[in-house]
């Protein structure tokens, strides 16, 4: 964002969103040592609203508690050249510490509504350099499912996008510090990252053919390779039940604490099957909750003003 841009009026308003995901589809180590994750877009979003304020001198969040988005909006701010302060309001349907990525929603939605306030165009790519300042993330602020680099915040791959899935899933409580994970050594030896390459290369190739079942193989065993690091008590459970109800298979918040059970929304059993999966999941947790993931029409960058975006 140039500083010589003409100036936003006083009161401009920057309004956008930014979808979650369930954990990931695939998270692990390339062979030569670097992390990566594969995105599992879903139908909850945060979203963000930014008033541009003469009168404030500084930035004010709510909740109070949201010390990221507001460090980010400072920044974005401060470069822009706009002299005055402003109002950050985050409203989110993703809980904290779950493994949703409420963070990485919370940061592009903000990022793209001051944008919008501003008046300045915002890539996704744009969007990348700013939260690289802030804290690991994961590529949300690209449509569709993304390979990416979430420890230096770096696109890999676009992978496309998939038909309609269901996930019936549960908690298993408590919250995890995505920060302190992603920093925790992980013991991957060769042979672990070999089985990663393979899996990200099958996960690859099953979204861009559209193989919802290859890509609940690659999904459960992820979840399953997972467990030495952040173990799922109901994990082997849920795997059972996936097999018994014939669902496509498991995927888990790696670094959170949802699991669920993926289930395609074309399959002509799909009503037997959601239920069956319910069941298991209240057995083994006492409750169970519904996601759907989100289709995308494009694979390819989007133009600018997209995103859900809108300003007032």
């Amino acid at each position: 964002m140039s500083a010589r841009a003409a100036a936003p009026p006083a009161g401009a308003v920057g309004v956008s969103s930014a979808f979650g995901t369930f954990g990931e589809l695939l998270q692990g180590q390339t062979g030569d040592g670097v992390d990566f994750l594969v995105t599992l877009p879903i139908a909850r979003w945060t979203t963000a609203t930014f008033r541009l304020d003469p009168d404030l001198p500084g930035i004010r969040v709510w909740p109070e508690h949201k010390h990221k988005a507001v460090r980010l909006a400072r920044a974005m701010v401060s470069v822009s050249g706009y002299a005055g302060g402003g109002s950050l309001t985050l409203d989110s349907a993703l809980p904290e510490g779950k493994g949703l990525s409420s963070s990485s929603a919370d940061l592009v939605a903000t990022a793209r509504a001051v944008a919008n306030a501003l008046g300045r165009a915002l890539t996704p790519a744009a969007i990348e350099r700013q939260l690289r300042r802030i804290e690991p993330t994961d590529g949300v602020m690209y449509d569709g499912i993304t390979a990416f680099d979430h420890r230096r915040v770096r696109l890999r791959a676009r992978l496309g996008a998939l038909p309609p899935l269901t996930i019936v899933g549960l908690d298993e409580g408590g919250v995890v510090d995505t920060i302190a994970f992603n920093r925790r050594p992980k013991p991957y030896d060769h042979v672990w990252r070999r089985e990663y390459e393979n899996l990200l290369a099958r996960l690859t190739a099953a979204v861009r053919c559209v193989d919802v079942a290859e890509v609940g193989r690659v999904a459960t065993r992820s979840a399953e390779l997972n467990q030495p690091l952040q173990p799922k008590r109901t994990f082997e459970a849920l795997a059972a039940a996936a097999t018994r109800i014939k669902a496509l298979g498991v995927v888990t918040a790696h670094s959170g604490s949802v699991v669920g059970l993926l289930l395609a929304d074309d399959d002509p059993a799909y009503d037997q099957k959601r239920s069956a999966a319910r069941q298991a999941c209240r057995e083994l947790a006492g409750h169970c909750f519904v996601d759907r993931t989100l289709t995308f029409r494009t694979a390819i960058d989007p133009p600018a003003g997209s995103f859900r975006d809108r300003a007032a």
